[in-house]
């Protein structure tokens, strides 16, 4: 496995003093962050910004830095937007866009499934 503490399947297990989570057990990435490759139109400079600030919200364990780790907090949202933004400029499909509304109308009916919503 490419990524120690994650291991591909089995109850979690300890490496040295860290536990290693099976890859199953994950569940799958952050609700809050959506896709944003191969879709019709491309994702939107403020979808790439929320992202990026979803993701670094998820690492820190913060949804607001204190005044001492902002700096560092607003950097690497920074960091994190540009990476993506570079990521999506380089990434190659034959697949055809999907449709937002199409894609949007899928998760609301996931949710409603899900939740016991209508």
């Amino acid at each position: 496995m490419d990524h120690p503490g994650l291991s591909e399947s089995g109850p979690p297990v300890r490496m040295g003093r860290r536990a290693v989570t099976p890859l199953w057990h994950i569940g799958g990435m952050c609700r809050s962050i959506k896709t944003l490759f191969n879709f019709e139109p491309p994702a939107t400079d403020e979808e790439v910004d929320a992202a990026a600030l979803q993701y670094v919200r998820k690492l820190s364990g913060s949804t607001k830095p204190s005044k001492a780790n902002e700096e560092a907090f607003d950097k690497a949202v920074a960091a994190v937007a540009e990476a993506t933004r570079e990521l999506l400029a380089a990434l190659v499909t034959t697949a055809p866009p999907k449709d937002r509304e199409e894609e949007a109308e899928k998760a609301r009916a996931r949710a409603a499934e899900r939740f016991g919503t209508a």
